[in-house]
């Protein structure tokens, strides 16, 4: 079992490009962006357990992703995580429907990638908003989050589908955040 911790700010456009210069002059190691379609698939059984099974697809790969809700508090907010590289997300999709999985929500992000120090640093761009998650061990985070100043950030305890819930858009049977144009044309497959 995986416990992923990670913390998540709120940013302006202005936070959004200082962050991303900090992280550049102090040596962070980037390691690349990504744009990705996330799809995510619920049932009774999961609600219950305040877990979502997750199809990701990126221009790098596609993964399959089990992700269950354990804590949040100030210093971050705890998933139990299971995670595997999948070869073809539209017939995993088709076999995850196939076992009583619904198809409940679709949302998009650009993310940029750094390795800084013990934490791996991202700036993601959603439909809806700019964002920075550091995903590390709790002390390693409160550090990263000293050096970045990030401590006036506006601290987002909410995750990236329940800001979809919010601000999405319904469509049929599920909530969708998309962009305008999709450049790589990840929606297909």
């Amino acid at each position: 079992m995986s416990i992923e911790i990670e913390k998540k700010y709120r940013l302006t456009r202005e936070q959004f490009m200082q962050v991303e210069k900090d992280l550049e002059e102090l040596g962070a190691e980037y390691a690349g962006e990504d744009f990705e379609e996330n799809i995510l698939f619920g049932s009774e059984y999961l609600k219950h357990k305040n877990a979502v099974v997750r199809i990701r697809k990126t221009d790098r790969q596609n993964t399959l992703t089990y992700k269950q809700f354990v804590v949040a508090g100030p210093g971050g907010k705890q998933h139990i995580e299971h995670e595997s590289i999948i070869d073809s997300p539209g017939e995993i999709a088709k076999v995850v429907e196939h076992l009583g999985l619904e198809r409940r929500m679709v949302y998009e992000k650009r993310r940029k990638i750094w390795k800084f120090r013990d934490v791996e640093v991202v700036l993601d761009e959603l439909p809806f908003g700019l964002y920075m998650e550091i995903e590390g061990a709790l002390m390693a985070i409160a550090e990263a989050e000293m050096i970045l100043e990030a401590d006036d950030f506006e601290a987002e305890p909410k995750t990236y589908p329940f800001l979809t819930k919010e601000m999405g858009k319904k469509i049929e049977n599920r909530i969708e955040a998309r962009f305008d144009s999709n450049p790589t044309g990840l929606r297909n497959g």
